[in-house]
């Protein structure tokens, strides 16, 4: 197909800011989580698809298939003004730091 660019499970994008290797990266709609180091504006591939150890709102308990929302800096199961990322991939208790996350890969057909 000649319009065909790449499958889509790593984008390299401008980082949004100073990031490190796993970190979580929002960019609009777009979700993924870094797979290097980059400083802001420099190119920066992220990996939309697969099972991440993320930050997650401590205070929370997720159960396997709960959607999971990017809040900006944490992982939630809050989906008032945050983007859909993906779901719970593993029983996760309260209180803990960080949760298992299957990104879904997709991009929301409108932000929230």
């Amino acid at each position: 197909m000649k319009n065909f660019i790449q499958n889509g499970e790593a984008l390299t994008v401008p980082a949004p800011a100073d990031t490190k290797s796993g970190e979580g990266v929002g960019l609009g709609v777009l979700f993924g989580v870094a797979a290097g180091d980059a400083l802001s504006g420099e190119p920066l591939v992220i990996n939309t698809t697969g099972v991440y150890e993320l930050p997650k709102v401590a205070s929370q308990a997720w159960s396997v298939g709960a959607a999971i929302f990017w809040n900006g800096s944490a992982c939630t199961t809050s989906s008032t003004g945050n983007l859909l990322i993906g779901a719970a991939a593993d029983v996760t208790s309260n209180p803990s730091e960080t949760g298992a996350v299957r990104l879904n890969g997709s991009v929301p057909a409108t932000s929230t």
